[in-house]
């Protein structure tokens, strides 16, 4: 009983530190290469998807693989330094981040499949919405990371707000609403990273 008291002590110990750590899983490369995903795509998507109000579903297919990629990457990199690491407080960082973010691309996920499948005439809240539910994935995440991360959610709300008040009408699904938010808030991701973490760790060593 003793014994297992000790070990349920430990693991939360553990994780007491991996809430005060600063998480090292997110590289600059990685996430500026989203951030130029984005820019690219941006600028693609007059030519792939040229009237996205009557081509919904390919304008959600062409964000969505967009954001896929950037995941797959992403996640792909993490799960790399996982497997290579012998520090058991890595993984428990990894963990906590992935499950501190992941709610909110779950909630964007199902906003997205509700207005897709139920009320497409306010599809044009879409870039807005994602911009919103991200900005709560970079808020929920925010004790592990820089504590300059609070601009990045900021811009992504600040985003979001803009895609709400000035992408109706005319500038509806326009492509630079999301080129701007997603494209712009990943540069503004990796250059934190690159300046706060990579960039003195490479100076110490």
């Amino acid at each position: 009983m003793e014994l297992r008291e000790a070990l349920g002590q430990i693991a939360e110990i553990r994780q007491q530190m991996a809430r005060s750590e600063v998480f090292r899983g997110y590289r600059s490369l990685t996430v500026g290469g989203s951030g130029a995903l984005g820019l690219l795509a941006a600028f693609c998507q007059p030519y792939l998807v040229a009237s996205p109000a009557s081509e919904l579903g390919r304008y959600i297919s062409f964000w969505v693989g967009v954001a896929a990629l950037s995941v797959i990457v992403a996640a792909g990199e993490m799960a790399w330094r996982v497997h290579h690491t012998h520090s058991a407080l890595a993984r428990q960082m990894t963990q906590l981040a992935v499950e501190q973010f992941l709610p909110s691309l779950l909630v964007g996920a199902g906003l997205t499949l509700c207005i897709y499948r139920s009320a497409p005439a306010v599809a044009w809240m879409l870039p807005g919405l994602w911009s919103f539910t991200f900005s709560l994935g970079v808020f929920a995440s925010y004790r592990l990371l820089p504590r300059q991360f609070f601009w990045v959610g900021l811009y992504y709300f600040a985003c979001g707000m803009g895609c709400f008040l000035w992408g109706q009408g005319p500038n509806a699904l326009s492509p630079w609403q999301m080129g701007i938010s997603f494209g712009g808030g990943q540069l503004l991701s990796a250059a934190i990273l690159y300046w706060t973490l990579e960039r003195t760790h490479d100076s110490q060593t």
